[in-house]
């Protein structure tokens, strides 16, 4: 829990590095084999935290969404639904978050970020007018998304020239995210960081 704390802090100063932009600065991403139960870990998410619920084809989704979103309202904290804006509409979240290669033509309603991969998955997702991008992976990371680390030199120039805030996902626990200070970031994302 106080690693929980600590990251939280650190993904403030970033934000605050960064000019502040009005977006969270910590995002808890699910994963269905890492944090099986996002509930439990939604219970205990310091207040102003973002969720980005993605158990993408999950047969309990639309249930374990209105329970998040009736979690993040009694906490405050910011739900966003992936790749579902009519999941999102129909729970009561935030908004949406768009994985790279589902990224829509037009912006939907509320708070949307989007995953990036690159500089051209970046300049496609400022385009769309989203809020922020999470850029991933910085570092080593147990995902399974078979993307090769960017590096804290690259992700940093990257987070430097985007037009849209850039969140860091990928291998960020309290102790890596020291390391974000001063390359440009609006804040950290984790998946295993919170399990």
């Amino acid at each position: 829990m106080s690693s929980i704390h600590a990251l939280a802090g650190l993904a403030r100063r970033l934000n605050h590095e960064r000019g502040a932009p009005a977006i969270p600065s910590l995002f808890f991403v699910t994963d269905p084999e890492r944090t099986p139960d996002p509930l439990a870990v939604a219970r205990r998410l310091p207040r102003g935290t973002a969720i980005i619920y993605r158990h993408f084809g999950a047969p309990e989704r639309a249930q374990i969404a209105r329970n998040l979103a009736s979690i993040a309202r009694s906490r405050g904290l910011v739900l966003l639904i992936a790749a579902d804006p009519t999941l999102a509409q129909r729970v009561g979240a935030d908004g949406v978050h768009w994985p790279q290669v589902r990224l829509p033509r037009t912006r939907s309603a509320g708070l949307v970020t989007a995953a990036a991969h690159d500089a051209d998955s970046l300049t496609r997702a400022a385009n769309l007018g989203v809020d922020a991008c999470l850029l991933a992976p910085v570092l080593p990371t147990n995902s399974s998304s078979g993307n090769a680390p960017l590096g804290l030199f690259r992700a940093g120039q990257l987070a430097q020239r985007s037009a849209v805030p850039v969140i860091a996902l990928g291998g960020i626990t309290a102790d890596t995210a020291k390391r974000l200070a001063g390359r440009g970031f609006a804040g950290c994302a984790g998946v295993e960081a919170f399990a």
